[in-house]
């Protein structure tokens, strides 16, 4: 957990808002600058590209007009006057230079000072781009060596004004619009984020407007599984937390409904006693009341059970449980009390290894109340009471079994006993008040995942209080128990 002094202040953490539009807006922005500068580079390539074929046709143009004059031996010359050339090298918005050189590199024809590369080899034709300086201006030049009808140079060179201006046009023309639509899309999503977060800011206000008492299920509209999912999950903890503040006035009530009576006998037990001179009377409401505080703590002992059974769907941890173990632990407990009440306690199928996936207390919950019940309740009128514990093995199941030797119960009183709070005495009358084992096992096993049920013992008198185990994976030891009664 991060320590509270290390958590960053509300005011400086950014809304989720503010990290959406900052996730989708950077790197669109980021893609549209990369998208821009490629647009840029190919519109210069291409641009440049047609200048230059501009240009070599304007170098070709002069090449065509140079020949060898008449005299010998015969010498090169350019076959236009200044005024043809001009006309020929005309260009409405840049400046057009031009210089014709022999092989020797003399000047033919031209400017001086405009020169090619100095790479040239003679004898070679070649076509050769490149920019330069001339006159204080920048400039696109293509240098042209030709062969015939004798070895000689050309270089036409053309200022980039026009190029320069086409560039910035197309880029103008190109990113203006882009740009325009980025911020359109960013009022956009703007807009499309705060709708779909409204639901979030409706249920934090809804949250932030809730009474602390008002536990019932939180209702927002939304647009999206992801609110419909955390406004579910808000309602499963707030249905959590109904669920134990009910089962916490709940227990409350019993404690304060159950214990009225216990209370009010031993309080009653000794003010008798008080009243009388006689130690023999004494010692009879002495003996009375220290039964009466046995049966409220063993009451209070239910109810806790009962509570801890509430709380135990969230802290339930499940492992490798010896079943045969735990019933011979509970037989031992229970012999000596099963003496004093003449009861005979036994067990069946223990002799093998029985290993389940469950939670010991909470099976030793199960067994001690079914014991309990058994001893207290199953006593028959005519034969000595027997009380029985058997373990057996059904295919995949483990079915642990109380059997008694009392009157039984009719399929209704079975139902009846299983709610919370009502008590069978000798398997005939019911009353409200106490008896809270029978749904201590009935909770017990809803959280094992196991299933319980009470039947009359068939064919004979007695009842069976039946809890069947399934879920016996990862471990687990089956076979064919023994059923002889230990």
């Amino acid at each position: 957990m991060t320590p509270v002094h290390q958590l960053k202040p509300l005011a400086e953490k950014p809304s989720l808002r503010t990290k959406l539009m900052r996730h989708v807006l950077v790197p669109l922005a980021i893609v549209w600058l990369i998208g821009t500068l490629l647009s840029a580079g190919i519109a210069n390539y291409f641009a440049q590209k047609a200048f230059d074929r501009s240009l070599l046709d304007d170098a070709y143009a002069v090449a065509g007009h140079v020949r060898l004059n008449d005299a010998w031996p015969p010498q090169l010359k350019v076959d236009l006057s200044s005024t043809e050339i001009a006309s020929l090298l005309f260009d409405q918005s840049e400046s057009m230079f031009f210089a014709v050189y022999r092989e020797n590199g003399s000047l033919m024809a031209g400017h001086a000072g405009l020169k090619g590369p100095a790479d040239w080899v003679p004898g070679l034709s070649a076509i050769e781009f490149g920019d330069l300086h001339f006159q204080g201006q920048p400039m696109r030049s293509v240098v042209l060596h030709q062969l015939k009808p004798s070895p000689f140079t050309i270089v036409v060179a053309q200022t980039n004004r026009s190029r320069t201006h086409l560039l910035e046009q197309l880029l103008g023309y190109s990113i203006l619009p882009q740009l325009l639509l980025l911020v359109l899309i960013a009022i956009w999503l703007r807009s499309a984020i705060a709708r779909d977060l409204q639901p979030l800011v409706d249920l934090e206000l809804a949250v932030e407007l809730r009474d602390a008492a008002d536990l019932e299920p939180m209702v927002v509209s939304s647009n999206t599984q992801d609110v419909d999912k955390l406004n579910a999950a808000i309602n499963a903890l707030l249905a959590r937390i109904q669920d134990g503040l009910n089962a916490q006035r709940e227990f409350s009530g019993n404690v304060a409904h159950e214990l009225r009576t216990p209370l009010a006998g031993i309080r009653a037990l000794a003010e008798y006693g008080l009243q009388s001179d006689q130690p023999q009377a004494w010692r009879e409401q002495l003996e009375r009341i220290q039964d009466s505080s046995k049966r409220a703590s063993h009451l209070a002992d239910q109810l806790l059970a009962l509570a801890l059974a509430d709380e135990s769907d969230l802290t339930l941890r499940r492992e490798s449980v010896r079943l045969d173990l735990l019933v011979t632990n509970a037989i031992v407990e229970a012999s000596a009390r099963a003496r004093g009440m003449n009861v005979d306690l036994g067990a069946e199928g223990v002799e093998q290894a029985v290993t389940i996936m469950g939670n010991a207390a909470l099976i030793s919950g199960i067994l001690n109340n079914l014991i309990d019940n058994a001893m207290r309740y199953g006593k028959p009128s005519q034969v000595p009471a027997e009380v029985t514990v058997r373990l057996s093995a059904v295919e995949n199941r483990i079915e642990l079994t109380v059997i008694d030797n009392g009157p039984g119960l009719t399929p209704e009183e079975c139902e009846q006993l299983l709610a919370r709070g009502t008590q069978g005495i000798a398997g005939q009358a019911m009353r409200q008040g106490a008896g809270f084992g029978l749904s201590i096992v009935t909770r017990y096993a809803h959280l094992l995942g196991a299933t319980f049920w009470l039947q009359n013992v068939p064919h004979q008198q007695g009842l069976e209080a039946h809890v069947v185990f399934v879920n016996l994976r990862p471990t687990a030891t089956l076979g064919t128990l023994n059923t002889e009664r230990a």
